[in-house]
């Protein structure tokens, strides 16, 4: 990646300067606004922590859920800034507004080494428009919070394959940083495309077939094992004519996953037991069937004991492995055994020398919830979206715009 670094940055000296970092602090809540999975914030912390301590002013910004342009309580940033002063163990200040009043005047009352969030930039209708002006607009004024000498580092990369005033547009008007995330992600990914050691492993799960298509396509042709459970599998097996119950089906993907399996037949590999469900809940009664043999009625919530063991006995002797996306219903104990057994596994490739990697999102949120080591893998991407589209072949505008 022709981009220059957070220590190219620090090389040419950050003191008294303000510098505007993205971050990627899109984290989880629960009913009571309690973050739930502290991942992303955790992962955010070594550029801030290099900034802070070589005398930068820092301005944050952010964003958390989806809210709809405009200010709403439920997805304040407040949590992750005490989150944030905890890990950084110093104050985090956070604004009351974007780019408003309070995000300027706190701006200016900056002192070296100090830390400023701003609030949920999605606040701003500007930060996602479709409009190139109007997304400029919001930029030059994020711009205006670190001043003429300011820099911008990019360091959420669980947005850069969005174009958004945060993420693009500011860079074309500062001089721009790849942060230690963000680089590292990038290193990671161009290992999986460009140099693989074989045999190459890929395990993907999650609901929706239409989802992982392009994924499917880009990769199935280079890899030697394609492990697919989750909800989407069900649309698979209902490509090879059996019947899925009520199990979560886009019949709308079917042809299209029969297309998949006459072209790599020899390479996918489906689940052939499944622990079917009478109704989604924790608490459901629940018991493993053959894939062919879902009762009518029933849903299919995890990949079955027998499919845990054929993708282990793929995945251990695997030199290089990629996972995005659950087995199964995780959240709920009853079904959170093929998620792990197929993270155990890639535990297993790892220790014998593998190089594993933790495609973000939903699967990273499983290790940590699992209680798995997150030390088991090589990588834990934060950018779950972000590493797929770098996957299929997509340019990434919050890279390119890096590139000098």
């Amino acid at each position: 990646m022709a981009v220059k670094t957070l220590q190219d940055l620090l090389n040419e000296g950050v003191e008294g300067r303000g510098v505007l970092v993205r971050s990627d602090l899109n984290v989880p809540l629960d009913d009571n606004g309690q973050i739930t999975d502290p991942g992303r914030i955790i992962a955010s912390v070594p550029t801030l922590r290099a900034l802070v301590e070589a005398g930068a002013k820092v301005v944050v910004t952010a964003h958390l859920g989806r809210p709809k342009g405009e200010p709403d309580p439920k997805f304040s940033l407040a949590p992750v800034a005490a989150k944030l002063a905890e890990l950084l163990d110093r104050n985090v200040q956070l604004a009351g507004d974007v780019v408003g009043y309070d995000a300027l005047s706190r701006s200016e009352g900056l002192t070296d080494g100090d830390v400023l969030l701003l609030e949920n930039v999605r606040f701003d209708a500007r930060e996602t428009s479709k409009d190139d002006a109007e997304r400029a607009k919001l930029a030059a004024a994020l711009v205006e919070l670190v001043g003429e000498d300011g820099a911008f580092v990019s360091d959420g990369f669980g947005v850069v394959h969005r174009k958004q005033a945060s993420v693009y547009d500011v860079a074309k008007l500062l001089p721009h940083y790849a942060g230690t995330l963000v680089a590292a992600e990038v290193d990671v990914l161009a290992k999986l495309t460009e140099n693989s050691e074989r045999p190459y492993a890929v395990v993907l799960g999650g609901s929706k077939v239409s989802d992982k298509l392009a994924v499917i396509e880009a990769l199935a042709p280079k890899v030697d094992t394609l492990v697919i459970g989750g909800g989407m599998c069900f649309t698979f097996l209902a490509a090879q004519g059996l019947s899925v119950g009520g199990s979560l089906l886009q019949e709308e993907m079917i042809e299209t996953c029969k297309g998949l399996l006459e072209r790599y037949g020899d390479v996918i590999h489906l689940p052939r037991d499944i622990v079917v469900a009478n109704k989604f809940a924790a608490d459901a009664d629940s018991k493993v069937v053959p894939a062919n043999e879902i009762p009518d009625g029933w849903l299919g919530l995890d990949i079955g004991p027998e499919s845990v063991n054929r993708f282990a006995a793929l995945l251990t002797e695997a030199k290089t492995v990629f996972w995005n996306g659950p087995m199964g219903v995780f959240e709920f104990e009853n079904f959170a055994a093929g998620t792990r057994g197929v993270a155990e596994a890639i535990v297993i490739a790892t220790g014998k020398g593998a190089f594993t990697v933790v495609g973000g999102g939903d699967s990273a949120a499983a290790v940590r919830a699992l209680g798995l080591p997150e030390d088991g893998f090589s990588h834990i991407s934060t950018g779950g979206g972000a590493s797929l589209e770098y996957l299929e072949g997509k340019e990434l505008p919050g890279i390119a715009v890096l590139e000098d």
